[in-house]
């Protein structure tokens, strides 16, 4: 059976309290069991000196990325002007289709004619267009920002 017991990091530590170790190098850390403290302090919430939890709040968007921003585009007709480095049948290339998907790496778009899907490569990607307004939320507005139109 595996314990439910808590652990925290301890980091290797000079004389002076602060982690030394050879430049270049990760510090080594061991785990040490934590005892009599409530769930909240083991959760790995934050706490001030005096041993008070800091109650952190998580922001309500994505980051300003790319693929977060077309994700909050999907179904909107796009043109995407793509870049192929050392290709000798074509240097550059465009798509238009409708954004299907997104992710880190990928666009998925589909042509409506034809249904034919589309994977294309973020890494070749030099551009997009939309002859529409486009959703977008900028990280760092105060309040929940939500999604506006960008004109």
């Amino acid at each position: 059976m595996i314990s439910q017991q808590a652990y925290r990091p301890v980091p290797y530590a000079s004389g002076n309290g602060y982690p030394e170790w050879p430049r270049g190098m990760a510090p080594v850390q061991t785990m040490q069991p934590m005892t009599g403290f409530p769930p909240s302090v083991s959760s790995g919430s934050p706490m001030t000196p005096t041993g008070t939890v800091v109650q952190v709040q998580t922001p309500q968007y994505e980051q300003s990325y790319i693929e977060n921003i077309l994700r909050l585009n999907l179904g909107k007709t796009g043109t995407f002007y793509m870049t192929y480095e050392n290709n000798r049948e074509w240097n550059a290339k465009i798509f238009k289709g409708i954004l299907e998907a997104a992710g880190r790496d990928h666009i998925i778009i589909s042509d409506p004619a034809t249904g034919k899907r589309t994977i294309l490569l973020m890494l070749n990607l030099d551009y997009a267009t939309f002859d529409e307004p486009l959703l977008y939320q900028y990280p760092g507005v105060i309040g929940n920002p939500g999604s506006s139109p960008v004109r």
